[in-house]
């Protein structure tokens, strides 16, 4: 099912009304699809997204609608999508794919890792693209990993945390604990112990990336605690941390994910990790068109993960994490990928 560019008010709305399911389960599956063929080697690319939320989320699930479209775009590629797919349908999905000729496969979302890989391995002339949090072992060849690498994205939040804190006491508010959510909180934590700041960090999770309500109240007990600054790692249940902070009152700060959300709560938003996979898609699709058919691409500041301009501190914090991302981008600074459960 296509579905046109939001505008930037857009956006907002839908990030109010709608949920995605990065790491979670998903609705309903509703794909689209078309005629036409092709393969790499210079002719049409029938390229098919499976996605695990809503395309109108102002959030993951919507920056994979736009690297689609981009696609569709720079590579005159045919596109087609299905969205609110749940894990256990993952496979049939992508088989119908197979059988409906698409030559690119790519799911958004490392929870469908394993159903992608199971039929990679069944059509080895169809190119497939899986995301995950680490370089995996024994990958068939016609898959492409892509690595999101969410531990560099949050090491400058936690440069950024310690250095505006007033309290001393900063947090993490999570959806579900998953690796890639360890990895999160142990980088913020190097970032701290690097940057030389006694500030604690504690961590909690909802349970839930989307529900609003658990997330408010998580947020609310967090603050109430005296933590001044929360790092949210969440999509629509941002929305319930952010009317949280909103509550507060003055002298507490929310970072977000993904996508700028700073219209959820603009005297409280401190700056969010933007997340870019057309960049991606667009180098994995070259490298299809010149022949190759699997293989590993990590996000990094150089490519995909940004840092929008931190708000509601002083030019010099600014100019601090400015110059980590700098660092981080150059390959500078070594950010472990610790997945060790935090308890």
């Amino acid at each position: 099912m296509r579905s046109p560019r939001l505008s930037a008010c857009a956006l907002g709305a839908a990030l109010l009304l709608t949920a995605t399911a990065c790491g979670s389960d998903g609705g309903d599956s509703d794909s689209s699809g078309g005629g036409g063929g092709g393969s790499a080697g210079g002719e049409t690319q029938k390229i098919a997204a499976v996605f695990s939320g809503t395309t109108t989320d102002a959030d993951y699930t919507f920056l994979g609608l736009e690297a689609l479209q981009a696609a569709e775009e720079d590579h005159g590629a045919e596109i087609t999508y299905s969205e609110s797919v749940q894990v256990p349908d993952a496979e049939r999905v992508l088989r119908e794919y197979v059988s409906d000729g698409y030559t690119v496969i790519w799911t958004h979302g490392s929870q469908f890792y394993d159903a992608t890989v199971a039929v990679a391995a069944e059509a080895p002339d169809v190119v497939f693209i899986a995301e995950q949090d680490t370089e995996p072992a024994d990958v068939p060849e016609n898959v492409w990993v892509l690595d999101r690498n969410f531990h560099l994205a949050f090491y400058p939040l936690g440069v950024l945390a310690g250095a505006v804190s007033e309290s001393g006491q900063i947090a993490y508010l999570g959806g579900v604990t998953l690796p890639f959510s360890y990895s999160e909180v142990h980088a913020v934590e190097q970032a701290l112990e690097d940057s030389g700041s006694d500030v604690t960090l504690n961590p909690v999770w909802t349970g839930d990336f989307n529900d609003p309500t658990k997330a408010q109240q998580f947020a609310s007990q967090l603050i109430a605690d005296g933590n001044d600054v929360v790092l949210t790692s969440l999509n629509l249940g941002a929305v319930g941390a952010f009317e949280a902070v909103g509550d507060a009152g003055p002298g507490v700060l929310m970072t977000a994910k993904y996508t700028d959300k700073s219209n959820l709560s603009a005297d409280h938003y401190l700056t969010s990790v933007l997340y870019d996979f057309s960049v991606m898609l667009d180098d994995i699709l070259t490298g299809i068109e010149d022949g190759e058919t699997g293989g590993y691409l990590g996000m990094s500041y150089e490519q995909g993960i940004s840092l929008q301009t931190p708000q509601n501190v002083d030019q010099a914090v600014i100019d601090e994490v400015e110059q980590i991302v700098e660092q981080l981008a150059a390959g500078e600074i070594e950010v472990e990928r610790d997945v060790t459960p935090v308890e």
